[in-house]
């Protein structure tokens, strides 16, 4: 009951009953002694009424307490709202390291479940949701989804969070900062974007370029760089060293190393081609069936049947294979047996 309403219910109700007992029951006044203290003489009627006001003062302090603790426990359910809205809000972003702390019971229990998730919107569904807070949120995910570039600083989230990533994919695909924008700032862009935008970087940069950002090199990259080595456009001059240090960069298997083969197969010079993969199946076995693809690929039968020759039965079986039908008048494709 609201405090008013009930005020104004007893005001009317101890009038009538002071106005009842004066009218219809006694006008005479009476004096009382109280812990050895004479109270002066008022009208029965008062007397009445007197106890009615001391339990209307009563209740409505009573009233008064529990309004207040309703209070603050509704303030506790408030607050513990706004932070679940906030740990949606964290998980909707992708946030890593998430820790609410809640009051209520119920809160609880649905907090621990939201930090320790990632939530990911599906479809534009933002207009829906009454809360402004969320709906922004939502709205600006679906805005960096569909190539648009937003401000995301407020929400201080870490280079490698994926909206973070996209949104700066969007910036650089609109031109709003450059290839070598990202790459020199380290600490602002994540290696795995910087790793993609290396790749469109080498495409076109000169060699010095090419080893100045080296440390988001990737085998994508490699294969642009070995694609433009005395190409016909965009032409890369590199020396045997300079490749050399680019191979061991990364970590490469007998299949990529072929594939680099075959990326040098029409501007190289053979010399160098030849040179180049023995130096690297010195280094790396993994290297040796690209450098016996290059050998019969430039057709130089004898440097590859050596090798053949102190390799293990069990050994390079396929360029065994293709070495015995050449011995047999047969001519082949190397790449046929790739």
């Amino acid at each position: 009951m609201h405090i008013k309403k009930y005020t104004i219910a007893a005001l009317i109700l101890i009038v009538l009953v002071g106005w009842y007992v004066y009218a219809f029951i006694t006008q005479e006044s009476i004096g009382f002694e109280f812990l050895g203290i004479t109270l002066p003489s008022f009208s029965i009627a008062l007397w009445v009424v007197i106890p009615m006001i001391i339990l209307y003062v009563a209740s409505v302090i009573h009233m008064l307490f529990y309004s207040f603790l309703g209070t603050l426990r509704r303030r506790k359910y408030d607050k513990d709202y706004e932070k679940i809205v906030d740990a949606i809000i964290d998980a909707y972003l992708g946030k890593k390291e998430r820790f609410n702390s809640f009051k209520t019971d119920r809160y609880k229990l649905l907090g621990t479940i939201v930090d320790n998730a990632t939530i990911f919107p599906i479809g534009e569904f933002d207009a829906d949701i009454e809360n402004k807070k969320l709906r922004d949120v939502l709205s600006l995910i679906n805005s960096i989804r569909n190539g648009e570039v937003v401000e995301l600083r407020k929400y201080s989230l870490l280079p490698s969070n994926e909206l973070v990533i996209q949104n700066e994919r969007n910036r650089y695909k609109k031109g709003d900062i450059s290839a070598e924008n990202i790459l020199s700032d380290k600490s602002r862009y994540d290696i795995n974007l910087r790793k993609e935008v290396y790749v469109d970087f080498v495409k076109n940069a000169p060699f010095y370029a090419i080893e100045k950002y080296k440390d988001a090199f990737s085998k994508e990259a490699l294969f642009e760089i070995l694609s433009r080595i005395n190409a016909d456009k965009r032409t890369l001059e590199a020396s045997n060293d300079s490749l050399l240090a680019l191979f061991h960069n990364l970590k490469l298997d007998s299949k990529d190393y072929i594939e680099a083969s075959k990326k040098l197969s029409k501007s190289m010079l053979p010399e160098q081609r030849i040179k180049l993969f023995e130096s690297l199946s010195t280094e790396d076995e993994a290297a040796t069936e690209a450098y016996l693809f290059t050998l019969f690929d430039l057709e130089m039968l004898s440097p590859a049947k050596e090798i053949l020759d102190i390799s293990q039965p069990n050994e390079y079986l396929t360029f065994k294979a293709y070495s015995a039908l050449r011995d047999c008048g047969k001519h082949f494709d190397i790449n046929l047996f790739i």
